[in-house]
């Protein structure tokens, strides 16, 4: 399958996506809220090595009337760097069913003391709860995101173009550098799926992008802390394009 395109390519797909989201039909047509995007290891190795801020870009755009993701890298000032090549994923139908994994470990220390006696003077334990080694959701509030995308999407949209005709609709995405950094070896690829969220900040429910990993062993989880192969921090632009 192919997954690099050229820069008239890319610039012909982002136009698809701006001239298509003033319209709720053509959306409907491009966007089965079922359907999720595939990145390979080598699509993730290439914004890895091209991306220089700690966070890159994800852009809609339209190719060849699909819907689709490009992998835009930025530059240290966190500007985009202008490519001759960009990497893209098609929105598609999942092929096997998508496993969340979440798995958290804890540490139990006990203390005791003894006297020069060596008689025993406390006696005492602990529970250490586990800490996150990277931005990550709970594999509930992503399993709500998702399943909030897949039934209300397309009310959502509805509500864009009909009193905003699509100026509020995300063009394009801002995620942490983090979330390409696997949290273990035999990273295999990455499920990107969209997902709806209330945001606080707006007081209205915004789109995101949801990242789950795959990895040849997911059981095998090495050390002591949280450990999951979801998450989550991208940011819509519009509206939140000052990153």
């Amino acid at each position: 399958m192919r997954t690099i395109f050229n820069r008239e390519e890319y610039d012909v797909a982002i136009e698809g996506w701006s001239m298509s989201c003033g319209s709720y039909s053509t959306i409907q047509n491009l966007i089965p809220t079922n359907y999720v995007f595939n990145l390979t290891a080598d699509q993730l190795d290439w914004i890895k090595g091209k991306n220089q801020y700690n966070k890159f870009c994800v852009e809609m755009g339209v190719y060849d009337d699909q819907l689709i993701i490009i992998l835009a890298p930025l530059d240290s000032n966190g500007q985009k760097i202008p490519m001759n090549e960009y990497s893209y994923a098609t929105l598609s139908e999942l092929e096997t069913d998508l496993r969340l994994v979440e798995t958290e470990q804890y540490v139990l220390v006990k203390n005791a003391v003894l006297s020069r006696q060596l008689t025993k003077i406390d006696d005492n334990s602990n529970m250490y709860f586990p800490i996150a080694n990277q931005p990550m959701m709970e594999q509930d509030k992503a399993l709500e995101a998702i399943e909030s995308w897949r039934s209300q999407a397309m009310v959502w949209f509805y509500k864009e173009c009909d009193e905003f005709n699509g100026a509020r609709i995300f063009r394009q995405f801002f995620v942490p550098s983090q979330d390409l950094i696997p949290s273990k070896p035999g990273l295999t690829h990455i499920v990107c799926s969209f997902g709806l969220k209330f945001s606080d900040i707006y007081q209205r429910m915004l789109p995101t992008l949801i990242f789950i990993s795959f990895y040849a062993d997911l059981e095998n989880t090495g050390s002591i802390q949280t450990i999951s192969n979801t998450y989550d921090w991208s940011q819509p632009c519009p509206p939140i394009c000052n990153i």
